[in-house]
Order: structure tokens, then sequence, then C-alpha cells
């Protein structure tokens, strides 16, 4: 397979630094909650506000039943908040039909799961490739830009291997490139190291340090006090309560 070399970036063209925060943010949680019906009721989100600013790492830290998967699920618009809004890149999600949501999803949201959720019967281009099909990206270019995600996280070597022949840091390093393919605006990591042993997982988390200082806007849910303390910035929630840390 003949495939372009990338090109790097340049004193014209040079990556984002990690400061470079816009004035909209890319994430814009207001009075955001969300429950369920009973009996009895549960509110699994209380009333939560939260900014998060193009270019930042920010860490959702907490135990088990704490909200971390509603939280997830509305961040991912895989779920409505009961009240509230939410405006992700500028765009307010929290009015958006279906379809629309499913185009955000598609154009502006990667995300990394803890399982992986890769297809094993395809190779490792073909997997990065599916993610290109849900955003407005020509057909053209998903090739180029399959193969320059892989590079991006340094697996360019294993573009015709299948995700179970990997090992599981190779394996993750696939999904975050299928996340990263379609330049989202939010990268969305749920328990990203859950899976892999301590040497990979510090990897992984070397391979987020290296995508923020890229300029990607991440958000990193996890369990784990190590994880969280790899962002700029984190959070803790608690039986639906949000509170910033220091």
């Amino acid at each position: 397979m003949n495939l372009p070399v990338p090109v790097p970036a340049t004193e014209t063209n040079p990556p984002l630094e990690a400061s470079a925060v816009s004035e909209q943010p890319v994430v814009e949680l207001r009075d955001v909650t969300r429950s369920f019906p009973g009996p009895p009721p549960v509110t699994a989100l209380h009333p939560t506000s939260l900014s998060v600013g193009r270019g930042e790492y920010l860490s959702i830290v907490g135990p088990s039943g704490s909200g971390k998967s509603t939280l997830l699920n509305l961040l991912g618009l895989l779920d409505r908040p009961s009240s509230g809004e939410y405006w992700l890149d500028g765009q307010p999600a929290h009015e958006a039909s279906e379809a629309e949501r499913t185009a955000l999803r598609g154009g502006l949201i990667g995300f990394v799961f803890q399982s992986f959720h890769l297809l094993p019967h395809r190779t490792v281009l073909e997997n990065v490739m599916l993610s290109t099909m849900y955003a407005p990206i020509p057909r053209s270019q998903r090739l180029r830009r399959a193969y320059d995600a892989l590079c991006r996280v340094g697996l360019e070597h294993r573009l015709d291997f299948r995700p179970t022949t990997l090992s599981g840091g190779e394996r993750q390093r696939v999904a975050v490139a299928r996340a990263v393919v379609t330049e989202p605006a939010l990268l969305l990591a749920d328990e990203p190291t859950g899976n892999l042993d301590t040497a990979t997982s510090e990897e992984v988390l070397n391979l987020f340090d290296e995508l923020h200082l890229d300029g990607l806007t991440l958000m990193v849910i996890t369990h784990d006090d190590a994880v969280a303390h790899r962002a700029q910035r984190r959070v803790r929630i608690t039986d639906g309560h949000l509170q910033e840390l220091s």
C-alpha cells in the first residue's frame, strides 16, 4: 500500500500550544440535571455547571455510582439532560433533534473507551477509517486521514494487522487514532487505562499528554486519582454533585 508521508508541522502551520484557549468554550453546561423516574425518582446528576475551554485537559474523577457514567452520556450526546443547557462548541446540543445530535456527535466528539470496541475482523487501518464515515470528511480524504492518525499514535507499521494480534496498549492506541481521525473539538475518554497494566497505562497517558500539547481538548473520566492528576484541571463527582479540585 503506497501512502504519502504525513506533513509535519511547520513554522507557518505550527501545532497549537496547550495554553491556546479560545473565548468560546468547547463544553459549557448550564445547570444541567439528569433524573430518572421512580418510584422513587432518582436524581443521578444535580444542577451542574461546567465550562471547558479549547485546548484544556480536564479529568473527572469519582467512584462507581457517583454519576460519572450519567455525565459521560450527557457530554457524549448519548442522553439528554432533564433540565439545563448543554452548549457544544457553540452549538445548543440541548435543543438539537436526534438527527442533529448524531451529526454533532460524529463531527465534534471523539470517544475512547475502556474496552477498545475495535472490530476484530477489520484491519487497524479499516477500523480507523470507519470513524470517518460518520463525519463530514470527503471519501477521497479518508484513507490519508486514517493513515495520518495512525502515524500520530506511532502505529504506521501496524496498518494491515488485525486488532486481535495487537497488545492491549496498541489496541488502545488504535482506539485513540480512531477518535482523533475526524479532528474532533472534544476527545472524551472513559476509563481509558482500566484494562491496561501500569507500564502500558503510562504509554497511553503519555500519548494523551502529546495530544494535549497539540491543542486537543480532552476530558478523561476515571476512578483512578493517579490518572486524574495527569490533567491540568480536575473535578470530582460524588453522588451526582460536581466539585472543582485545586
